[in-house]
């Protein structure tokens, strides 16, 4: 299996690329948004910020839409989660639009949301590989999808409740960071990536 990781620029993909790493998977790293297109899988990875990320996809962001659209499986990782989605009160600039929705700021005191938080699976999506209870969250923003049907996961800090994990066809987001949720996140990303190229058939 081929898999872009594509790079924004903003930060160290090491651990991620390491945690998708394996004997049948070859990790890409990739800075171009039309060549990252070139896979198996497309992973959208969780650093940086919304502004910032949408400026450096906008070169290949029909193409990388259109990909998906057609069948590429994507998994998006915090930040690759909220791209998939429209806009951002984050930063200008537009996201993929795969899944209708809007990124806003977490309704909490405490702001940003970092540490280990609950994953609690929702009736309205089967994604056929086991949530790990516990996972690490560093988040500012949330994604607010324009119909609940996509949520897979939820998970509330303070009063807020906010998906944990969407799912649109070929289209995962994880909210969480499965590459540093020990163990168990590896062992989750793993069994995702896995199962990605079965989202073609069922899209």
């Amino acid at each position: 299996m081929r898999v872009s990781l594509f790079d924004y620029g903003a930060g160290n993909l090491h651990s991620l690329r390491k945690a998708l790493a394996g004997p049948d998977v070859d990790v890409v790293v990739e800075a171009d948004p039309v060549r990252v297109t070139d896979a198996d899988v497309l992973v959208l990875p969780g650093v940086g910020a919304f502004g910032a990320a949408a400026d450096r996809l906008a070169p290949g962001r029909e193409a990388m839409r259109n990909a998906v659209r057609g069948g590429l499986p994507v998994i998006g990782i915090c930040l690759g989660m909220q791209l998939l989605f429209d806009e951002s009160d984050e930063g200008e600039g537009a996201g993929l639009g795969i899944i209708p929705g809007r990124v806003e700021r977490l309704r909490a005191v405490r702001v940003p949301h970092i540490g280990w938080n609950s994953v609690e699976p929702s009736d309205s999506v089967e994604l056929a590989v086991t949530f790990p209870s516990t996972v690490y969250y560093a988040n500012s923003f949330v994604c607010r999808p324009t119909s609940d049907s996509v949520v897979a996961a939820w998970t509330t800090h303070e009063t807020d409740r906010f998906p944990a994990v969407v799912r649109a066809g070929n289209a995962v987001g994880v909210q969480f960071h499965p590459e540093k949720s020990s163990a168990d996140g590896v062992r989750f990303l793993r069994a995702l990536l896995a199962s990605a190229p079965a989202w073609r058939r069922t899209t």
